[in-house]
C-alpha cells in the first residue's frame, strides 16, 4: 500500500497529504492508473480522521491528479500541465505576480448584491427553510427563469427542456457520460478548455483535436475526423472560445452545422461566454441537434453554481431520464437566489457591467500589446516566437498565465499564453502589467 510522509507544516493535514499525492505523481512513485488506498485506510495508516483523508481525495480530484469510480476506488490519472489551473494557490507566496492564469469574471469593489439578497432572507425569516434539498417548486422556477434568460441568445427554450445543474462543468461531464460510451472517440477543438480535457481523462474517451483557424474549427477537418474516427459527439465553444477567444461568424456556423448533419455528429455546445458578447450560438442554427450548456458563473456570479444542459427532448432523456439525477448537486441557497437574481433583473444588471469591464480591458490590452481580428473577449491569445522563454516573460512582467500545453489536444502546441483579462483586480493593476509585458517582449 502506497503509504506517504507528511510534512511538518501550517497548513491544514487534508493539503498536506493532497501536496504528498502531487509529489508522489511527479516523481513517479505513483504512475497513471495506479490504485490509492482506501480513505479508511490510509487514515488509520497516517493517524488521521477519514473526514480528513475523505477531504484530500477530494481536493485531488478538484485538481485533476485522481479520479473515482463507484465501487473500484480511487485512480491515479494520467498526468497533464492542465491541472496546475486547478490547484490551491497562496498569493502570499507571491506577493508580486497578479494571476492572469485562471479565466474569472471581473469583481466589482462596491458589489453587495449578495449582501442584500441574504439579508433579505434572513429579514423574512426564510433562510433557514434553505437548508434541505432542491424541491419541485424550486426547481420549476429555475427552469423557467433559464429559459426567460435564454431568450437573450436568442433562444426560445421551453421550461421542460432545461436540465439544471451545479455548473457548466457538470453539464459537460453529465453529456459525456450519458451519451458516450468509455473508449469512444469524441472531437474537440484542436486547443481546448482544460475542463473538457479533464472530463474525457477521467471518463477515458480519447479526445481528438480539430485544426482551427480565426473563425473557429475548419469544416473540412471536421468532416475529415468525424469520418476517420466514427466519432457521434463534438465538444465546442463556438463564442469567445477558450483559450484562443475566436467567435465562429455566421458564415463558419452554417457550415459546421452542414457538416454535423451530414456526419450525424451530436453537438455539445459550451456556452459559458457566450452572453457577454452579440454572437447567436450555434444552437440556433443547429438546434435539432446541439446541445447548449452554460451557467452563470463567468457572466453574474461563479459562486452561484447555478449551471443549465438545454437541448432536444430525445438527448436530455439520455444524460438525465429522471430529471433529477442533474439538480441533486444543487445548492438550496444558490438556487433561490439564482432565480431572484433572474427574475427582478439583477442578472441582467450584472451580465450589462461585466461585458462593460470586459470590453474596457480588451481595448486596453490591444492598445498595449498591438491589435487582432477577434473580437472583444474576456481572455487575451498571444502567440509568440518559438525561441522565446514564456516563463521567463512572465516572470518580468509579474503575472501568472496559462501556457498553450495546457490546453493542446495531442503534441505540437504553440509556444503561446493565455491571459484572463477580466481575472486582474482592477483595470490599473491590469495596465501596469500589460504595459510590464510589452517592454518585456520589445
Amino acid at each position: 500500500m502506497w503509504l506517504p510522509k507528511l510534512e511538518t507544516s501550517d497548513q491544514p493535514r487534508y493539503l498536506a497529504l493532497v501536496d504528498a499525492i502531487a509529489s508522489a505523481i511527479a516523481r513517479g512513485e505513483l504512475k497513471p492508473g495506479d490504485r490509492l488506498p482506501p480513505q479508511r485506510r490510509l487514515a488509520w495508516a497516517l493517524g488521521l480522521n477519514p473526514s480528513t483523508a475523505m477531504q484530500a481525495y477530494r481536493e485531488a480530484a478538484r485538481r485533476h491528479l485522481v479520479g473515482g469510480e463507484v465501487g473500484r476506488g480511487t485512480y491515479v490519472l494520467a498526468s497533464s500541465r492542465e491541472a496546475s489551473l486547478f490547484r490551491l494557490k497562496v498569493p502570499e507566496a507571491h506577493p508580486e505576480l497578479v494571476d492572469l492564469s485562471t479565466n474569472l469574471p471581473a469583481l466589482a469593489p462596491d458589489d453587495d448584491d449578495m449582501q442584500r439578497s441574504v439579508a433579505a432572507l434572513c429579514a423574512t425569516g426564510e433562510l433557514a427553510s434553505l437548508q434541505g434539498y432542491p424541491s419541485a417548486r424550486s426547481l420549476q422556477r429555475a427552469q423557467l427563469a433559464v429559459s426567460s434568460w435564454l431568450r437573450g441568445r436568442a433562444l426560445e427554450i421551453p421550461p421542460r427542456q432545461v436540465l439544471l445543474c451545479a455548473g457548466a462543468q457538470q453539464g459537460v461531464f453529465a453529456a459525456l457520460i450519458g451519451l458516450c460510451e468509455p473508449g469512444e472517440p469524441v472531437l474537440v477543438e484542436a486547443l481546448t478548455s482544460p475542463g473538457i480535457k479533464a472530463a474525457g481523462r477521467q471518463l477515458r474517451l480519447p479526445l481528438h483535436g480539430v485544426a482551427m483557424d480565426d473563425c473557429g474549427i475548419l469544416p473540412d477537418d471536421l468532416d475529415r475526423l468525424a469520418r476517420a474516427t466514427s466519432a457521434r459527439v463534438v465538444v465546442l465553444t463556438p463564442c469567445m472560445q477558450n483559450p484562443t477567444a475566436v467567435s465562429m461568424n455566421a458564415q463558419r456556423r452554417e457550415a459546421i452545422a452542414a457538416v454535423a448533419r451530414r456526419r450525424g455528429l451530436l453537438v455539445i455546445e459550451d456556452d459559458i461566454y457566450g452572453a457577454l458578447g452579440d454572437e447567436p450560438p450555434l444552437a440556433a442554427v443547429l438546434p435539432e441537434r446541439t446541445l447548449l450548456i452554460s451557467s452563470l458563473s463567468k457572466t453574474v456570479a461563479p459562486g452561484l453554481r447555478l449551471g443549465f444542459v438545454v437541448g432536444p427532448d430525445a438527448w436530455l432523456s439520455r444524460i438525465d431520464p429522471e430529471r433529477q439525477a442533474t439538480s441533486w448537486a444543487l445548492s438550496t441557497l444558490c438556487l433561490r437566489i439564482g432565480c431572484e437574481w433572474l427574475e427582478d433583473g439583477t442578472a441582467a444588471r450584472r451580465l450589462a457591467w461585466q461585458r462593460e469591464q470586459m470590453t474596457l480591458r480588451w481595448r486596453l490590452a490591444q492598445k498595449l500589446l498591438g491589435p487582432t481580428r477577434r473580437t472583444p473577449s474576456p481572455h487575451l491569445w498571444l502567440e509568440f516566437p518559438r525561441d522565446m522563454d514564456l516563463p521567463a516573460l512572465c516572470r518580468v512582467a509579474g503575472i501568472e498565465a496559462a501556457a498553450a500545453e495546457i490546453f493542446a489536444v495531442g503534441h505540437g502546441a504553440p509556444n503561446a499564453l493565455r491571459l484572463s483579462l477580466t481575472a486582474a483586480p482592477s483595470l490599473a493593476v491590469l495596465k501596469a502589467r500589460l504595459e510590464a509585458l510589452a517592454l518585456a517582449v520589445g
